[in-house]
């Protein structure tokens, strides 16, 4: 059995795009954990998704050796929306390696992960990445990262994950100050699940870290949370050549278990193991995820409803930070409310149940969740515009807002504000990471920041910004619901609440935006937006008009009039029958939420 101190767990955090993947890359490489030959890039990132979009949607952990000891990496997204996946890495492990691209500098993602390991106590090592690109500015981004951490400079190690320079130096920086892992042999099993998936064949594969004892195959372990007892199939190391099977899993070490559960309620995320003959204290798990928009998920084919639960399902195993439950709309059939922690996580959910499972979707205008006070009653939350009840019940309704942090260099910070501004944005302080780079820090409602204000941040500020974001407390909002008419048919995808002053502008907008989206048909389509009964914006699409007398040959004018007559009577009547058959294209849809 091999001693703790043989054993350094930790994980690479940094914001989106600095590089972690591509140093992981390296680190592979060069403990010769991945041969030359059979190096890729961004190898730890399995989906097609991710290796398309150049980012880490998945944590990864890959087991290394070097110079005698096991180093077990957990390579983390980035981007805001998922950092529920680094929360989860670093629970299980001592260290972070705090990466900062050299040309780029102190992100709000760098500044939100580096909190998130601080409140685990972590062992922080400070990276610089990209020092072989020509715009690295080193004395500047040390500056940077000396001011945020309060280390001293030369604790601060420079490297490049492409060329591999100052890698190994890293690897030696690791082993000396990560501290080995603390747990007891002797004591009972106690492991914690960090992730899991599902398997066709073997059933559910849970990724875990062993706290105290140890177990092997054939042992009986029981879930704790669920109370589920299942024999263990296979343990073993996960190395990016694959799954590696061992004889077992020891204290400190971070592995796989094959379950052989076919129910996926069985096996949650945060919950801990233990063998099932023994009492012991369960781990502390993970803080409960809160889910910043909400959006119906629903099948484009109604029977398809089977196919779309399992595949939910599935990925809710794969994917904690998804919570859903049913939904039927009237108009759309039977589907799912799920709740995701941003825009790119409901995109990346789209593309992945599609991809994944081939299920063709409409995803309806997505909303966070608003907290409501009826009239001597209970407060409730609702997270779909549907579920507002009448407004002469209600005695007032709160929205969530958050604090955001936006680094900017300090040219921009008047756009940046301006932004804000124009988002209902209340304006705390500044605070200065350099000379010509400031942090933001603000209070704004989640509902202007959720659809498009990441990509309008990034166009006042020629894509230097970033942007942090945390939920803070709900406050009384003036919203009232708009509903969307098309042929005098609500469409309940395309209902939202909207703040009352903007109602009109909103109306008009999306009557705009379909009319350029929905093809035309052989009668005059209306598109109407409305707050009660009462419309506030209106367009229409006219008809497709067929020249019926271009068979007619002279004659009297009465002929060309009797058969136009009988089109027009046959337009009204189509219309009539017509009315919410018209079909709406994909990208309505997604026109529809982007704002002005």
């Amino acid at each position: 059995m091999k001693d703790l101190s043989h054993i350094r767990n930790f994980c690479i955090i940094a914001h989106i795009d600095h590089g972690k993947s591509t140093l992981s890359d390296r680190l592979l490489e060069l403990t010769g954990t991945v041969e030359h030959r059979n190096m890729k890039a961004q190898i730890l990132d399995s989906m097609d998704i991710e290796r398309e979009r150049g980012i880490t949607i998945k944590l990864a952990p890959a087991q290394m050796e070097y110079k005698g000891l096991i180093l077990n990496l957990i390579d983390t997204p980035g981007h805001v929306d998922f950092n529920y996946e680094v929360s989860r890495s670093l629970a299980a492990v001592e260290g972070a390696v705090l990466l900062v691209d050299s040309t780029q500098g102190v992100q709000a993602q760098t500044i939100g992960n580096l909190y998130l390991a601080l409140e685990e106590g972590l062992t922080i090592i400070p990276v610089l990445n990209k020092i072989d690109l020509p715009a690295a500015d080193i004395p500047r981004r040390t500056e940077e990262i000396v001011k945020l951490i309060g280390c001293d400079p030369s604790e601060i190690l420079a490297v490049s994950g492409k060329t591999g320079e100052g890698v190994l130096a890293l690897l030696d920086r690791i082993i000396e100050t990560v501290p080995p892992p603390k747990g007891d042999v002797e004591k009972p099993l106690r492991a914690l699940i960090f992730d899991s998936f599902y398997d066709d064949y073997r059933g559910i594969m849970a990724y875990v870290r062993v706290i105290d004892g140890s177990f092997k195959k054939g042992e009986k372990i029981r879930f704790m949370a669920t109370g589920a007892e299942v024999e263990i199939l296979e343990v073993g190391a996960v190395t990016p050549n694959g799954r590696i099977a061992q004889p077992e899993l020891e204290t400190g070490q971070i592995g796989y278990v094959v379950t052989g559960l076919k129910t996926i309620a069985h096996c949650r995320v945060g919950d801990t193991i233990t063998l099932a003959d023994v009492k012991v204290e369960s781990l502390g798990g993970y803080r409960e995820v809160k889910p910043m928009v909400f959006a119906g998920v629903f099948p484009a084919e109604g029977d398809n409803f089977g196919r779309l639960r399992d595949a939910i399902e599935r990925l809710k195993l794969n994917d904690s930070a998804l919570v859903y439950e049913p939904e039927h709309s009237p108009a759309l059939g039977y589907g799912f409310r799920c709740g995701l922690l941003g825009m790119l996580h409901l995109e990346i959910l789209k593309e992945r149940l599609e991809r994944e499972f081939n299920i063709e979707l409409v995803v309806t205008v997505p909303s966070v969740a608003y907290n409501i006070f009826k009239k001597n009653a209970e407060p409730f939350l609702i997270k779909s515009p549907l579920e507002l009840p009448d407004p002469s019940f209600l005695e007032k309704i709160e929205e969530p807002w958050v604090t955001a942090d936006i680094v900017t260099p300090t040219d921009y910070v008047g756009g940046v504000m301006q932004l804000v501004q124009d988002r209902r944005g209340l304006y705390k302080n500044t605070e200065y990471l350099s000379e010509n780079r400031a942090i933001l820090h603000y209070e704004m409602p989640l509902a202007m920041i959720i659809v498009d204000f990441y990509d309008k941040l990034k166009s006042v500020t020629a894509g230097y910004a970033s942007l942090n974001y945390d939920l803070k407390d709900y406050r009384e909002a003036d919203v009232v619901k708009l509903d969307i008419l098309v042929a005098e048919e609500p469409v309940d995808a395309f209902a939202t609440l909207v703040y009352r002053n903007e109602a009109e502008r909103s109306g008009r907008r999306i009557v705009k935006a379909l009319k350029e989206s929905i093809p035309r048909e052989n009668f005059v389509i209306k598109l109407q937006a409305a707050i009660g009964g009462k419309i506030i914006a209106s367009e229409q699409i006219s008809a497709v008009r067929k020249d019926v007398t271009a068979g007619l040959y002279g004659g009297d004018i009465t002929r060309k009039r009797k058969l136009l007559e009988k089109q027009k009577k046959g337009k009204a009547r189509m219309s009539e029958m017509g009315r919410g058959r018209v079909t709406i294209p994909t990208d309505a849809y997604l026109k529809v939420l982007k704002r002005d």
